[in-house]
């Protein structure tokens, strides 16, 4: 039985035809189609972010507009939430989750620079609220913000507008590098398959195995029991 969600390695899941993503923070901007081996190079691009944790980018409780953030560091299980995981004095590695997040890689740097916070989990309370929810006093990125960034969409598409802009395949079998594995509440980048028709490695911004751009390794069957169908962009090319 494969365990849930194994992690592995990021420059395995990065296309051959992008091998200098791991050296440039940079991302290109909104354009009307991307490819394929791009977008993949992108989601590396944004789980390989290495930055340093100080405890001003620490919140639990409210933020100056009244909004309340928990940030996903080490001590988020002391106030009734799972799956923290940055320290602060500690590098850090992969862009933190943000409810309602868009940043770039160099965007998130310099909003640290500012003291901004490191992320902001999705809660109860965030569902209920939408965009409302969002702080803009953290950074980061949420998962369709970052699917949006992998496809240099001009804004963010939260998922339920996602299908707008996409083809659903008619089977698993039709996946290729950039398409996404999508149910009501959150997206995933497919990379490739892990075990061919068993498990897909994919990229995602989301709370497993802990809230930040993470690559992995995911059983196709436990996607299913959870909704999870293949979806296309319209502007994504080979």
């Amino acid at each position: 039985m494969l365990p849930r969600f194994l992690l592995i390695p990021a420059a395995l899941l990065l296309s051959h035809c992008a091998p200098d993503a791991s050296q440039d923070l940079s991302i290109a901007g909104p354009a009307k189609t991307v490819r394929r081996a791009e977008a993949i190079a992108i989601a590396y691009t944004y789980s390989r972010l290495e930055w340093n944790p100080e405890a001003r980018h620490v919140l639990h409780g409210k933020d100056p507009d009244g909004i309340t953030v928990h940030t996903p560091d080490a001590t988020l299980s002391s106030h009734g939430f799972s799956n923290g995981w940055w320290q602060t004095g500690k590098t850090a590695r992969g862009m933190a989750y943000q409810w309602g997040g868009f940043d770039t890689p160099k965007q998130f740097l310099a909003s640290l620079d500012r003291g901004e916070v490191a992320g902001d989990i999705s809660t109860a309370e965030k569902r209920r609220l939408g965009d409302a929810g969002t702080s803009k006093h953290a950074c980061g990125i949420d998962c369709s913000g970052f699917v949006s960034r992998c496809w240099r969409l001009p804004r963010p598409y939260s998922t339920k507008e996602l299908p707008g802009i996409c083809d659903r395949l008619a089977s698993w079998d039709d996946l290729k590098p950039g398409d996404i594995l999508l149910n009501h509440q959150h997206v995933l980048i497919f990379a490739n398959w892990g075990i061919p028709g068993s498990a897909v490695n994919v990229y995602e911004a989301g709370p497993f195995p802990v809230w930040r751009v993470n690559a992995a390794q995911i059983p196709k069957d436990y996607l299913l029991e959870r909704g999870y169908q293949p979806w296309r962009y319209r502007g994504i090319r080979d």
